[in-house]
């Protein structure tokens, strides 16, 4: 088992399950975060640390969500890791209780 970030995350990008994080397994987009599924030891501290319950264990994945868990493999192998609690994102409490937020997932170029 692993933990996945799932939508609630996009535009938001809140950081404090960063700053919980004991083995740096979250890496960041320009408007999202992932968890490295090779690097997550499936601690659990960083699921009720986020503010909008964007992380899940991959078990529990809400339905329709399920592609999540390849993207955030995915995305962990080319994004960045980020160790430290940042400022989330400006406009993040707009974004906090919108769902279907997939299609404002950005991409870097």
């Amino acid at each position: 088992m692993t933990f996945v970030v799932t939508e609630a995350c996009i535009r938001c990008k809140y950081t404090d399950c960063v700053s919980v994080c004991p083995v740096d397994c979250f890496h960041e987009g320009p408007n999202f975060l992932v968890i490295d599924p090779d690097v997550c030891i499936d601690c659990a501290v960083c699921a009720p640390e986020c503010p909008v319950g964007a992380i899940v264990a991959d078990t529990d994945v809400p339905a329709g969500q399920e592609h999540f868990v390849e993207m955030n493999a995915r995305y962990a192998a080319q994004w960045p890791v980020i160790s430290q609690a940042r400022e989330p994102l400006p406009d993040a409490e707009q974004w906090a209780s919108v769902s279907s937020k997939l299609d404002h997932l950005s991409e870097p170029a």
